[in-house]
């Protein structure tokens, strides 16, 4: 778990649940940053097959980019934060990843209806906040949880949640959607910094290409 001296004030990590039907958002700061982040990216490029001069230096769309992370909590450390443990914390987090008792009962009434097409269940669009330069809309696709100690109550007052997500772009959610715009942004940043990076090639050891 990453800690820092007071003064220095650090910036919390943490994913923010947003309700797509009223825009409200639910946020669920990281009490302690990552120590170590892996990010994966796969690019979808059209050329796969050698000698394809053609296409081999096309692009069709977004690389498909993966994070993965712990994220550690520890109740005992900050009891005015977590009066009743941890497990309201993980509840919200899981939040993200299963459809409401009411989208349950509602698809149920819809099946009993003998209603052809059920639109499955949306759930909040889930936005993964590493500091103000990445803020990007993703999918949780791995959520293990180990809780290592317990309240009188069982409660857990100390866990690791180990995390992996999907980037989602405007190939998942189109370009007038919450989230496409959420990762339109993103990508202009990142392009405003890969922009500052400018060295002569000599600085690689060759006068020219």
């Amino acid at each position: 778990m990453s800690t820092f001296p007071q003064s220095l004030n650090p910036v919390r990590g943490g994913f923010v649940l947003i309700d797509l039907a009223t825009g409200k958002p639910k946020t669920i700061p990281f009490q302690y940053n990552p120590d170590t982040l892996t990010r994966t990216l796969q690019p979808q490029g059209i050329g796969n097959e050698p000698g394809d001069r053609l296409e081999a230096l096309r692009l069709k769309g977004p690389p498909h980019e993966t994070y993965k992370f712990d994220a550690e909590f520890d109740a005992a450390a900050e009891p005015e934060r977590f009066p009743d443990g941890l497990f309201p914390l993980l509840c919200a987090l899981e939040r993200s990843i299963s459809p409401t008792y009411d989208q349950l009962w509602s698809e149920n009434d819809d099946a009993g209806k003998g209603l052809l097409e059920i639109a499955p269940a949306e759930a909040p669009l889930t936005v993964l906040v590493l500091g103000p330069r990445r803020v990007v809309p993703v999918r949780i696709t791995e959520f293990s949880v180990t809780e290592e100690a317990f309240d009188a109550s069982l409660n857990p007052i100390r866990a690791k949640v180990s995390v992996g997500v999907r980037v989602l772009t405007v190939d998942d959610l189109g370009y007038l959607h919450k989230g496409g715009g959420l990762y339109l942004t993103h990508l202009q940043q990142k392009e405003r910094f890969a922009a500052a990076v400018d060295h002569p090639v000599t600085d690689v050891g060759v006068p020219r290409i």
